[in-house]
């Protein structure tokens, strides 16, 4: 059986949880690897087939995406002639997380693809959502990566499509310590920024990994870091809370390791929040931005926040054997 598991570079989310899907996909078939979209610091440890220019959404410095560099970056005749010749028709079955040129490739070859994401699950009608609409960002959200099956990753199981988290091995084979620092991740905000508000709360050693410097800067009680994975994962492991956006994969895994949480949405970022959505019906505390005025519930939290437990099974085996079972169809082999 030859499989097409396409992933959406566009942060490390998708491909952290590549990291434990794609060896489970290769012990059952043949598996080509897609990826498409710029933003990430993770490295697969696989040969990747297709590398693709895609549609990336680019994080700005102050809380948001960067529109300009965003439109900027936008290449549509390439994305056009790399939809065109993708030969998704050779493949038995197309997964995609989230990744635009094989789900679009499908769609114009009316060929099934199924949607394997955290924005799958983001998108079901059972899934919590903010109180204000944005019918934009739905809507882009909706048809992004279009597909004809939705399986979906969500921070509680709320349709039988639905699962929880995929916790990679990496972090499951953890001991969680408690050190005494914070762990921040907040790749919208410029690190000037970080440093001036983290500083109001001098007594807090803060362990910030940023995507806008290349080199560490050390002031006072701030140690901030360039994007390290291995460094990320031990230093949230050791921490006393995880301060990050309300993206899907960090603020999981915190809740795994049973770390507090804090999440600061981006703005004009649908999908994130729903997800804060989602993360403050389980109790976990949400600030809109790093303004002045939200610092008071930050130091609340400092002093005051507590862990909210979670079960998160190892089910990624049995998730993977149910999209097989039910979409893959063998091509046939004409003469």
């Amino acid at each position: 059986m030859r499989v097409l598991y396409a992933i959406q570079g566009t942060g490390n989310g998708h491909l952290s949880r590549a990291l434990d899907l794609v060896p489970l996909l290769q012990k059952r078939c043949q598996v080509d690897i897609l990826v498409s979209g710029c933003q990430a610091d993770l490295a697969l440890p696989f040969e990747v087939k297709y590398r693709c220019h895609g549609l990336s959404f680019i994080f700005g410095k102050k809380g948001g995406v960067n529109f300009v560099k965003t439109f900027a970056q936008l290449q549509t005749k390439m994305f056009y002639e790399q939809v065109r010749d993708l030969p998704v028709e050779d493949y038995d079955l197309v997964i995609s997380d989230f990744e635009p040129i094989s789900a679009w490739a499908c769609y114009f070859k009316k060929k099934p693809c199924v949607a394997l994401s955290h924005q799958s699950a983001v998108l079901d009608p059972k899934a919590p959502q903010p109180k204000k609409d944005d019918y934009l960002g739905r809507f882009i959200l909706k048809n992004y990566a279009p597909a004809t099956a939705h399986y979906g990753f969500h921070f509680e199981r709320f349709s039988k499509n639905t699962f929880t988290p995929v916790i990679r091995s990496q972090v499951r084979e953890l001991e969680p310590t408690n050190q005494g620092h914070y762990t921040v991740y907040l790749p919208a905000y410029e690190d000037e920024v970080l440093l001036k508000k983290l500083s109001f709360f001098q007594e807090v050693k803060w362990e910030v990994f940023s995507k806008h410097n290349q080199f560490p800067i050390r002031q006072g009680n701030i140690n901030i870091k360039p994007i390290n994975n291995e460094q990320f994962v031990q230093s949230m492991a050791s921490s006393a809370g995880v301060l990050c956006g309300a993206g899907f994969e960090t603020p999981a895994e915190a809740l795994y390791l049973q770390k507090k949480l804090l999440v600061v949405p981006m703005k004009r970022q649908y999908e994130q929040h729903c997800n804060a959505a989602a993360l403050a019906a389980m109790g976990v505390p949400v600030i809109k931005s790093l303004k002045s005025k939200h610092l008071p519930t930050i130091a609340e939290w400092l002093a005051h926040g507590q862990v909210v437990p979670v079960h998160y099974p190892n089910e990624t085996e049995q998730i993977i054997d149910l999209v097989l079972e039910t979409h893959a169809v063998p091509a046939v082999v004409h003469p």
